[in-house]
Formats: C-alpha cells, sequence, structure tokens
C-alpha cells in the first residue's frame, strides 16, 4: 500500500486505542470529567474495532498477508478484550463490577479458544453469538455510553454491574452453543468419513 502501513501494525494499534480508551477512566481521579472519560472510553472501543476491520481489508483486498498475519491477528484482540472488559469493572470501583469486568474477560478469552480449537478440528470458525466479540464490544460501548450520563449522579455503578452480568450470561451461552456446535460437527464429520469407507 502507498501509505507503508501493514495489517500486522495495525493489529498492534487496536490494543494501543483500547489501553487509551480504558487509560482515560482513570484520569477521573486527576481531575478529567466523568462523562468525557467515559465517552472517550467508547471511542476507544470502537477505534479498536475500526482496526480489528482494516487489518483484515489490508491483509486481504490488499495484498499484504504475511507469514505470521493469523498470530498478529488474534493475540492483539485478546489483549484489547482482556484490557477493555477487565478495566471498565475495575473502574468502577465496586467489587461485583470488578469481579463481574474480570470474568467477562476471561469469558472472551474462552469464547476465542473454542472458535480456534473448533476450527482446528473442523477447518472452520464459528462466530456464533449472542456474546461474541461485536456483541461484546456494543455492549461495551453502550454501558460506557450509559456511565457517561449516570456516573458521579447515582446509578452508574449498578447499571455497569447489571450490563456485565448480562455480558457474562451471553458469553456462558455462547460457549455452550460452541462447543455443542463443534460436538455435533464432529460426529457428522466421523459418521460421514465412516459411511464413505464402507464398501
Amino acid at each position: 500500500m502507498k501509505t507503508g502501513v501493514r495489517p500486522n501494525q495495525v493489529s498492534v494499534f487496536s490494543v494501543v486505542f483500547a489501553v487509551a480508551g480504558v487509560s482515560c477512566l482513570w484520569l477521573r481521579e486527576v481531575g478529567m470529567p466523568h462523562w468525557l472519560a467515559w465517552l472517550a472510553c467508547a471511542a476507544g472501543i470502537q477505534l479498536r474495532l475500526l482496526c480489528n476491520l482494516m487489518d483484515g481489508m489490508l491483509a486481504i483486498e490488499g495484498g499484504l498477508r504475511s507469514p505470521n498475519g493469523d498470530l498478529y491477528n488474534e493475540a492483539p484482540d485478546r489483549l484489547a478484550d482482556t484490557v477493555i472488559l477487565a478495566g471498565i469493572g475495575m473502574a468502577s470501583g465496586t467489587e461485583w463490577a470488578r469481579n463481574l469486568g474480570w470474568l467477562a474477560a476471561c469469558g472472551a478469552l474462552s469464547t476465542a479458544w473454542t472458535r480456534s480449537h473448533g476450527a482446528s478440528l473442523l477447518g472452520r470458525h464459528d462466530f456464533r453469538g449472542p456474546m461474541a466479540k461485536p456483541h461484546r464490544m456494543a455492549l461495551a460501548t453502550g454501558l460506557c455510553l450509559v456511565l457517561s450520563v449516570l456516573d458521579g449522579r447515582g446509578g452508574g455503578a449498578a447499571a455497569l454491574v447489571w450490563g456485565l452480568g448480562a455480558m457474562n450470561a451471553g458469553i456462558a451461552i455462547t460457549l455452550i452453543r460452541r462447543l455443542r456446535g463443534i460436538s455435533r460437527d464432529l460426529r457428522a464429520k466421523t459418521t460421514t468419513s465412516a459411511e464413505s469407507s464402507t464398501p
């Protein structure tokens, strides 16, 4: 590409935007307006998603695939997920939200691992929800927008706990659906192979 930007660099920038967005939440302690901090975090999440879109476009449509592209496609994504979900929970100041934030981060890693492992077994990725990455980030962005109004006025902590609780419930359902889907497809694959080998 004429700009010289490579897909792997864009993938790394997704983490930079995630860290920058969540870091704004801590700037509330030194005088940053609460509403602005949460809006900045929402912007960081969306810029992270834009990077996720652009790295794929550069690699596929721009013809800039690299031997380690798959690694860069996954590793920064997992780190950004952890930073955003755990960071939002930690920024609330309540034990419930902190625990739910870390639980959501672990759940996000688990859904990604399940998808990747399923792809290694079946040759295709299962992106089913209801709480795949786009859904998690949409909910996280929505929570940031809600907190930009409620934080400091009362009700913000409760909204975050309920939102993260809903996210964790969705993640659990997603894990179950993906694992059941992989198991079902593996059984079908075995049955098909056995039938095709029968004389």
